[in-house]
């Protein structure tokens, strides 16, 4: 491939991925045809991206970026997966995909800067998504307020609860003993 060729690659690369700050980097030898095409099927609806790369023009695309973590990791085939609303969701769609073609193989995973080798892929999965995190903090702030709330809701509760027996008993007419 001539030089010109290379650069305009490269100059695309640095332009798919410019905003892609993690992702998912898989071996794609043995993924035959119809997998291949089931595998981007499925993950184009949650709005995940499949990109094969050449290695050594992805190194020099991702050099000035948060990709650059990942050029250890590019030997051999390699296809980027990216997009949806995290890393983790990429690799819990990947993971069940995996269930599916068992022929895919995980070469690394990037995600906040933080490289995951292969192994750890199945633990990244397992991460909560940014949404997720977001949803336990705010429920983390609110459950010392509901726990108020029931605490003083308990007794209010109860004493509404005699204020109605003494008015039903005073709307048959029974009297109302004095405690005391």
């Amino acid at each position: 491939m001539s030089k010109p060729i290379k650069n305009l690659i490269a100059a695309n690369y640095r332009q798919k991925f410019a905003e892609v700050e993690g992702a998912v980097l898989i071996d794609i030898r043995g993924i035959t045809s119809n997998d291949n095409n089931k595998l981007r099927a499925n993950l184009a609806q949650k709005n995940i991206r499949v990109t094969v790369v050449q290695n050594n023009l992805a190194r020099v695309a991702f050099a000035d970026t948060e990709l650059k973590a990942l050029e250890n990791l590019l030997s051999g085939p390699s296809a980027l997966v990216y997009g949806g609303s995290s890393v983790v969701e990429v690799a819990r769609e990947l993971i069940e995909r995996v269930k599916e073609i068992p022929s895919i193989q995980f070469k690394g995973a990037l995600m906040d800067g933080q490289l995951f080798p292969a192994d750890q892929i199945s633990a990244l999965s397992k991460y909560p998504t940014k949404e997720e995190a977001q949803g336990q903090v705010v429920q983390l702030f609110l459950s010392p307020a509901r726990k108020l709330a029931g605490q003083i809701a308990g007794p209010a509760g109860k004493l509404a609860g005699y204020i109605k027996a003494v008015e039903e008993k005073l709307e048959k007419g029974e009297t109302i003993a004095k405690v005391g």
